[in-house]
């Protein structure tokens, strides 16, 4: 189990990574999707994962705070945790309403 929550840790990383270059394309400027998108994943992995969805939700929506306040000191994308918490916690509930356990 613990090498599967591993695999799916990195995972979660690299999509939460993939997601942030994204946002800071030069001619990005969509907030609505990049939120979208890190719901969505963080629902994912959270559904995926067995135990401490607190983990892969820092995971999946890390980095645009990361890179917002390194490249452009933009705190406000400290927001970014919101949906990836909420998302994380959402999928991990679904699991268990789905499997019962």
């Amino acid at each position: 189990m613990k090498k599967t929550f591993n695999i799916y840790f990195l995972l979660a990383e690299f999509t939460g990574l993939a997601i942030a270059w994204i946002d800071t394309q030069p001619n990005w400027d969509d907030t609505g999707i990049t939120v979208s998108l890190v719901l969505l994943a963080a629902i994912l992995f959270g559904f995926l994962t067995f135990k401490k969805p607190w983990i892969i939700a820092v995971a999946v929506s890390m980095w645009i705070p990361l890179l917002e306040i390194m490249f452009s000191r933009n705190y406000g994308a400290l927001l970014a945790f919101i949906p990836g918490f909420a998302g994380a916690y959402a999928g991990y509930f679904l699991k268990h309403l789905v499997l019962k356990k």
